[in-house]
């Protein structure tokens, strides 16, 4: 078995175990600890239906309560992970997250209005996800410039439909009840998982699962576009078409992710470069792991946030409390080449 085989015949099998780890560790942790022997009887007993003897508050708890938001929290952790490991593909740029084309800024958008006009939750998913995509749909045609969209000004589209979008959610706050629309629009633009319930996993499960099973597939396409749009022609690549896709994947994955947690920094921007110190550059390899990592990486932060303190941080604080640091770290590791 060469080196690299063997490498990687030691990596996988962690990229599937930490996730399932660490997703333990998140039901069994919190203000009411709970055993690891209590938590598989409470999901056979949730399975089959038989009684295994835990008591019905472990099973409200583990059920009802940390399993969904463990759930959720590992599909947002690695959908900002995949989108951000695509955009940094297809666009060469080792800065640039999931938000890059101003999904994050229109979700809260979305959001805020939602509670400004709503005064409630009730609609903000659906509010958010809504204006994601718009966001997204308006940096593109920003973008467009004699009927083509280069690297270049689709960036800069959505850098200002970011701007825009960011000017308004300041003008939502300004007008919002400083009672009650303020605080809650201000926790949600935090990040959070604190409010999951299973509906909301429902609605955003679909379009989460649907954007990275189309990223996924486009590990190879990534690899050519990281080439520059010339070249990927060359080689026979429907440019436009496979930018599309992936775009249109990373969009869904990332409008998925945000309109359930809120908005959270840095985990589409450091832990691309963390798959990479392990996999590599290529994104047949990477996207998976870029995944896996991201899924442990945000359910560990949502265990951080709950116990640290008496009353739950928001997870933006705390993404961008380690990511930054890390992001330090990584480049003075790397002396400055982010890609090697």
């Amino acid at each position: 078995m060469t080196k690299p085989a063997a490498k990687n015949s030691f990596i996988i099998p962690l990229l599937i175990l930490i996730p399932l780890a660490v997703a333990l560790l998140s039901i069994c942790t919190g203000r009411y600890p709970i055993s690891p022997a209590s938590v598989f009887k409470a999901l056979w007993q949730g399975i089959t239906g038989r009684p295994t003897g835990v008591t019905s508050e472990e099973l409200t708890i583990i059920t009802g309560i940390r399993l969904p938001r463990t759930i959720m929290g590992a599909f947002v952790g690695g959908a900002l992970a995949a989108s951000g490991t695509a955009f940094q593909g297809i666009f060469r740029n080792p800065l640039v997250n999931s938000g890059i084309l101003g999904v994050s800024s229109g979700a809260s958008l979305g959001a805020a209005l939602s509670i400004l006009v709503f005064s409630n939750y009730a609609f903000t998913a659906a509010f958010a996800f809504a204006f994601g995509l718009l966001a997204v749909f308006l940096s593109c045609m920003v973008g467009r410039i004699h009927n083509s969209t280069t690297t270049v000004t689709l960036v800069l589209g959505g850098t200002i439909i970011s701007s825009i979008f960011t000017s308004l959610l300041s003008f939502v706050k300004y007008i919002a009840d400083p009672m009650n629309q303020l605080p809650a629009i201000t926790f949600w633009t935090m990040g959070s998982l604190a409010s999951t319930i299973s509906v909301n996993i429902k609605f955003a499960l679909v379009p989460i699962i649907v954007g990275l099973m189309m990223l996924i597939f486009s590990g190879w396409n990534i690899n050519v576009l990281s080439m520059g749009d010339a070249e990927a022609g060359m080689l026979g690549l429907n440019v436009r078409a496979a930018k599309l896709i992936v775009i249109t994947g990373a969009t869904l994955a990332t409008a998925g992710a945000v309109c359930i947690s809120g908005a959270i920094g840095w985990v589409g921007l450091v832990v691309p470069h963390i798959a990479r110190i392990f996999m590599g550059n290529d994104n047949r390899r990477l996207m998976p792991a870029g995944i896996s990592m991201g899924a442990s990486f945000l359910m560990l932060i949502d265990v951080l946030c709950r116990v640290i303190s008496t009353a739950e941080i928001p997870l933006g604080i705390m993404t961008s409390l380690i990511g930054g640091p890390f992001f330090i770290y990584l480049i003075k590791k790397k002396k400055g080449n982010a890609w090697v």
